[in-house]
C-alpha cells in the first residue's frame, strides 16, 4: 500500500543533484485503511512522449498521490536474438538499460523514492537516461544506496544485471497482455484513458492533470464507497 509520495520539481532535483547530493522530502497526507486506484504508466524510459507523460504525473501525483498504485510498464518488442537483453528497446540498448534501473528501483524502494528517482533521470535529458552515471547521481539525490543495495545490485552497474533483464523481460510480456503498444499509455483502475504519442488521442475524459486527479478522484470514491 501506498502510505506517501514524494514530490520532487525539476527546481527541487537540480539542487539535489548539486553537492551535497540531498533530497528535502516532502509528503501528503497518508490515508489509512483505504483502497488505492492502480494506475499504470505505459511507457519506454527515453521516450519524449513518456518523459512528458511522466511530468504530467508528477504535478497529479501533488494532489492525489495519497490515492493511487502507480506503477511502470516497459513497451519493447521480444527478441531472443538480442544477445543482452532479449527485447529490443526502440531507442537502443541505452533506453532496455533505463527501464532496467527504474524497474529495479521500484522493486526495491519505496513509491516516493523510486518516483523521484524516474524525476531524475528525466530531468538530465533524454541522452542520458540509462547511462551508469546518472543513474548513480540519480540514486543518490533520491536516498537511493546504489552502489552497494539491492536496486543498485539488480540493475548491474550498466543496465545489465540478470535480475534487472529478467524484471523488463516480464514488464514486457505484461505490456502486451495489457495491450499497451504506446508510450506514453495511461491505466486507471483497469480501463486505458489516454495516450500521449506525437499528440493526446483516446482521451474522452480529458488530458490535463486536472483531468487525471478528477478521474482518480472518482475511482477512488467509488472503490471506498460503502457496500
Amino acid at each position: 500500500m501506498l502510505s506517501s509520495l514524494l514530490l520532487l520539481g525539476l527546481a527541487g532535483i537540480a539542487m539535489a543533484l548539486a553537492p551535497p547530493l540531498t533530497v528535502q522530502y516532502q509528503f501528503p497526507t497518508a490515508i489509512s485503511d483505504d483502497v488505492k486506484v492502480p494506475v499504470v504508466l505505459g511507457v519506454m524510459s527515453r521516450c519524449p512522449d513518456a518523459i512528458l507523460c511522466e511530468s504530467v504525473f508528477n504535478r497529479v501525483l501533488q494532489r492525489v498521490g495519497n490515492k493511487v498504485e502507480i506503477s511502470l510498464s516497459f513497451i519493447a518488442n521480444p527478441n531472443a536474438s538480442e544477445p543482452f537483453y532479449g527485447v529490443t528497446c526502440k531507442h537502443g540498448q541505452a533506453e532496455c538499460a533505463g527501464n532496467v534501473q527504474e524497474l529495479c528501483a521500484a522493486k526495491y524502494h519505496s513509491t516516493s523514492e523510486w518516483w523521484s528517482f524516474v524525476q531524475c533521470q528525466n530531468f538530465q535529458g533524454r541522452d542520458n537516461i540509462g547511462t551508469p552515471e546518472t543513474a548513480l547521481n540519480c540514486a543518490n539525490a533520491a536516498g537511493i544506496n546504489w552502489e552497494n543495495g539491492k536496486a543498485g545490485q539488480c540493475a548491474g552497474r550498466d543496465g545489465r544485471g540478470t535480475e534487472g533483464i529478467q524484471l523488463l523481460q516480464q514488464s514486457t510480456r505484461d505490456s502486451i497482455a495489457a495491450g499497451i503498444q504506446k508510450s506514453c499509455t495511461i491505466i486507471i483502475n483497469g480501463q486505458q484513458v489516454c495516450i500521449r504519442d506525437g499528440t493526446w488521442y483516446d482521451c474522452e475524459g480529458g488530458h490535463s492533470p486536472a483531468d487525471f486527479i478528477r478521474q482518480i478522484n472518482a475511482e477512488y470514491d467509488r472503490l471506498n464507497s460503502a457496500d
